[in-house]
């Protein structure tokens, strides 16, 4: 029988307090990671999830981070390696949505969107890169991105302008750190069916009571990506059993980028 995915792994999760971070923190935890952060802005929800998993018997704690400020991102790595000794892995799993064309993004908005989907990643890779070469061990990161960064809508620009930073930044700091056995991949997630699409939804397209259903019927599979699916794939990418693979922003999505009918 194969061992759990994350045993004797301690892995900080960047949005780890909602959605998507939290589904990946819970997937982690099932998998027997030794000691888990959360990381995100609602207090409230960030010790109900560190509380959640503490209870199902995995070392959890929550540190309020604004990654609008590089600084409180950076911190967040060097307080999980005081509280647990070691960082193994780490998932930028936050995301700012906020909708903005080409032409009536503000600056205000475009630093934004940069702070939080593509500067403050940067800088928890480079602290646990750091990190791990100190302590000259093998690890893994993965960042959640989004299909959206191979194009887009026309009212996601900045996020889109961000996201494809976020990506190339994945394959530059892999290459950059393989013989280091640092492995770092990127996820191209497609419309998933969390609370915060929810309300992305009813704020900014004025969706109704059934919008996930419509949405799901307009989809090929039936339905909206999934958080457990999801998570479920992160974490094997964050484990030894997903090999050598790094370097790789991976499609998780249903529609066939190129394809045509």
């Amino acid at each position: 029988m194969n061992a759990p995915l994350l045993e004797n792994k301690v892995v900080l999760i960047s949005g780890g307090t909602q959605g998507l971070g939290a589904g990946i923190a819970r997937r982690a935890a099932a998998e027997g990671a030794a000691g888990i952060t959360v990381t995100g802005r609602n207090a409230e929800a960030g010790e109900k999830i560190a509380a959640e998993l503490g209870e199902s018997g995995t070392p959890a704690r929550f540190i309020r981070t604004d990654l609008a400020d590089v600084e409180q991102a950076r911190a967040s790595v060097l307080e999980t390696i005081s509280a647990f000794g070691r960082i193994d892995c780490a998932v930028n799993a936050a995301g700012l949505t906020t909708r903005g064309t080409m032409l009536d993004t503000t600056p205000e908005l475009f630093d934004a969107h940069i702070a939080i989907n593509l500067k403050s990643p940067f800088f928890i890779m480079s602290e646990t890169i750091k990190h791990l070469r100190e302590r000259g061990a093998p690890g893994n990161i993965v960042n959640v991105i989004s299909i959206a960064e191979l194009g887009g809508q026309p009212y996601l620009a900045p996020y889109v302008a961000a996201k494809a930073g976020l990506a190339g930044a994945t394959r530059n700091a892999a290459h950059a750190h393989r013989w280091d056995k640092i492995r770092i991949n990127g996820l191209d997630i497609g419309w998933t069916a969390t609370d915060g699409e929810a309300e992305t939804q009813r704020k900014f397209h004025g969706a109704g009571e059934y919008w996930l259903e419509k949405a799901n019927a307009s989809v090929p599979m039936g339905k909206l990506g999934q958080v457990d699916e999801i998570a479920e794939f992160v974490v094997f990418l964050l484990s030894d059993r997903s090999g050598v693979v790094t370097g790789s922003v991976i499609d998780w999505d249903q529609n066939v980028l190129g394809g045509s009918d």
